[in-house]
């Protein structure tokens, strides 16, 4: 299965914060926020939506195609994905920007504050398609994940126009985008990712009810958190899909992306819905017990070991003989 990842590249910066930001929050005065907090530590990584699903994906085995725009500093971040299974050859690279830029702070609740500086990533617009499948063949699924937006609406329509099934991943981008382009990017998409309050705020922004929105795709994905995840398919039973028990919880950051790793990388091998997400939650669970989005490594006894402990020998069995996990650091 050929899988093409769309979505941003950046350098994150993750701090933690050692108290609770509601702490700082005063009831009445939030018209006219302004707060600063001292952090206890500061790691630069590597990260990006579309750079932590295609890694994800590389880490179990795959090979997806990472369609991206970044800037003149790539070389070394390049360098890592390509060790990591990850084809770049279809990047573009800014003669002019520098990549993009992710900071967040988490507090001790888990909670974040982020902000993301695009730099290259607007360049994302002007990225063609149908030159890259012209050099890779046409994609059997095309995942949309948060990019420029105007990129993510491009990419949606040229999907369409070429037939290629989407896996439409707006997360970070719903609080920028508007109803009419959330409508855009998710109507007759193939798979659907959001978390809870994602949903609620695609509901509120196109003034659709909730089954108006599964309506529109194909599969819907919603992920809960520690209850883990929610999968709709029409005429099925919903699945859910608990979490494997977490050795320590140190950073957040890229779970959901990793989640989706495990989702689609689940779906390149021809598995069960239910199957994808047990590999997605256990993939998340490995990045919440790391700080940054790609730092986690495992072997494939490891990584069934704990497959099987969470879900039982025969879902363990199911998915050893399609993992060809890469050790490389």
């Amino acid at each position: 299965m050929k899988v093409a990842v769309a979505g941003s590249v950046g350098g994150d910066h993750i701090m933690s914060f050692g108290g609770k930001f509601t702490d700082s929050l005063v009831a009445g005065s939030l018209a006219k926020l302004s707060l600063s907090f001292l952090v206890d530590t500061l790691e630069i990584r590597r990260g990006g939506c579309g750079a932590n699903i295609a890694f994800g994906m590389g880490a179990l085995g795959l090979n997806p195609i990472l369609i991206a725009a970044v800037g003149r500093d790539w070389v070394d971040y390049e360098a890592w994905l390509k060790r990591h299974g990850v084809d770049t050859s279809h990047v573009l690279v800014s003669e002019k920007l520098h990549t993009a830029t992710f900071m967040v702070t988490t507090d001790t609740e888990l909670n974040q504050i982020a902000s993301f500086f695009p730099g290259a990533m607007s360049e994302a617009r002007n990225i063609e398609l149908e030159p890259i499948m012209a050099k890779t063949g046409k994609f059997d699924l095309l995942v949309i994940s948060p990019d420029d937006p105007e990129a993510m609406m491009r990419y949606s329509e040229m999907a369409r126009t070429l037939n290629i099934p989407v896996a439409a991943d707006p997360s970070q981008q719903m609080a920028r985008m508007d109803g009419k382009e959330i409508a855009q990017l998710i109507e007759g998409a193939k798979y659907l990712f959001l978390n809870e309050y994602e949903l609620a705020l695609a509901i509120q922004k196109t003034g659709w009810t909730d089954r108006q929105l599964f309506d529109r795709v194909q599969v819907r994905v919603v992920t809960l958190g520690s209850k883990g995840a929610q999968i709709e398919e029409h005429g099925k039973e919903s699945i859910y899909v608990g979490v494997p028990k977490e050795k320590q919880k140190l950073d957040p950051t890229g779970v959901g992306d990793n989640f989706r790793s495990g989702f689609i990388a689940g779906l390149s091998w021809g598995l069960g819905h239910e199957r994808c997400g047990q590999l997605g939650s256990l993939l998340a669970t490995y990045c919440i017990e790391t700080t940054g989005t790609q730092e986690y490594r495992f072997t494939k006894e490891e990584f069934v070991a704990r497959f099987e402990a969470a879900y039982g020998k025969a879902a363990a069995d199911e998915i050893k003989p399609h993992l060809n996990v890469r050790l490389v650091g």
